[in-house]
């Protein structure tokens, strides 16, 4: 690391954002300035939600910023998706201290993407240099552990490279076959299955409510209230914690704009349920969704069959629908690889881990191929 030069923000306005989105692309709506920066200046992300801001800037010898990392210092493993808890009670049992820890990821977002964000014009070894140097940031400051989650399977490679430890986990995504409506999807599945997918559509689509598709400035504060106000009631369904607070999604539409596509159901003109996605070069990635009220199917056609309508309509390659949910694949979502990679700073507790990670690795590999064969296309289409 000879002539590169490394520091920590606490805060994501400390570098410009023309600087950080030259490093983290156009391409996925999760690692722009905007997203992180609706994040804290709502206060959805700060100290007190165990999230401290730390990104990470990396400089090239010629002093030229060559990437950036979002990350923060975490005093819990909540809001990440990608579980190490029994990690931390093992190592706490041993007289261990696992937290604070530091978090490479995209808050309460389990949105595979980059996170060892580097300019185009970088030089060749720059995310080599940013996996040491996440590694002697934890080394420097006396943390536990490092975690790069949802990361890309490049980004994975490069820091087993150096190190670290890989890890696989399941996501479900639906892919366009360059259809041109949605019948053409449904020609690609099992009789059974896409009179199912038919039969979905048609109860939700008679049950007296009215179906929107909002973008940007279309969506009113109004709107956003009700949102908030479904968003809780699926915390409160799961027993699950608000992370985002109410001036979070505001601020995002008005910061993302015409990448924030809310899709909306009314009843006699009154909001009963909503689904929020952001849109990126080629996907649409689906977020959080809530309702008021039991409406038959409407969380599938809400959160799935609209998506991809829109993904249709607009051209995109793929629907991502966020964690988990095995019925996903019978509405044409099929298991995906996500990936991530962690450093831990104590041998006894990497060697533990690393042995863990090998031994589950197989087995997702394993759930993924099994899972597929649950999959509604025709043979001849998988």
């Amino acid at each position: 690391m000879a002539d590169w030069s490394v520091s920590l923000h606490n805060s994501i306005h400390a570098i410009p954002a023309t600087e950080w989105d030259a490093c983290a692309g156009a391409d996925n709506p999760f690692v722009s300035h905007a997203f992180l920066s609706a994040l804290e200046d709502s206060g959805s992300v700060r100290k007190e939600t165990g999230w401290l801001p730390q990104h990470v800037s990396l400089h090239a010898p010629d002093g030229q910023l060559a990437a950036t990392c979002p990350a923060y210092i975490k005093g819990h493993s909540w809001g990440e998706y990608v579980f190490d808890q029994g990690w931390a009670r093992a190592f706490e049992a041993a007289g261990g201290r696992y937290y604070p820890k530091l978090q490479i990821a995209v808050p309460f977002t389990p949105a595979p993407g980059p996170r060892l964000l580097t300019r185009p014009d970088a030089p060749a070894e720059t995310q080599k240099v940013m996996a040491d140097a996440l590694r002697q940031i934890c080394h420097d400051t006396g943390l536990s552990s490092a975690h790069v989650t949802f990361c890309t399977e490049r980004e994975s490679n490069v820091l087993a490279e150096r190190g670290w430890l890989p890890r696989l986990g399941l996501q479900y995504h639906w892919h366009n076959q360059n259809y041109a409506c949605f019948d053409d999807f449904l020609e690609t599945l099992s009789s059974r299955k896409r009179k199912a997918i038919r039969r979905e559509r048609r109860d939700a689509n008679a049950a007296g409510l009215s179906f929107h598709t909002l973008r940007g400035s279309d969506i009113t504060p109004e709107d956003w209230q009700a949102f908030y106000t479904f968003y809780q009631n699926t915390i409160d369904k799961k027993w699950g914690n608000a992370y985002l607070t109410p001036d979070f999604f505001p601020l995002l539409s008005e910061r993302l704009q015409d990448r924030v596509v809310l899709m909306t159901a009314r009843h006699e003109g009154t909001p009963v349920a909503a689904a929020l996605n952001l849109l990126g070069s080629d996907t649409l990635y689906g977020r959080n969704w809530g309702c008021v009220g039991n409406w038959p199917f409407l969380h599938f056609e809400l959160c799935y069959y609209r998506a991809i309508d829109f993904a249709i309509a607009h051209g995109l390659k793929r629907v991502e629908a966020g964690a988990q949910g095995e019925h996903k694949i019978q509405r044409g979502y099929l298991p995906a690889l996500t990936h991530s990679a962690h450093w831990l700073e104590n041998p006894s507790l990497r060697n533990g881990v690393g042995a863990f990670l090998q031994a589950e690795r197989p087995a997702i590999l394993a759930e993924a191929e099994a899972l597929n064969v649950l999959s509604p296309y025709r043979q001849s289409e998988t």
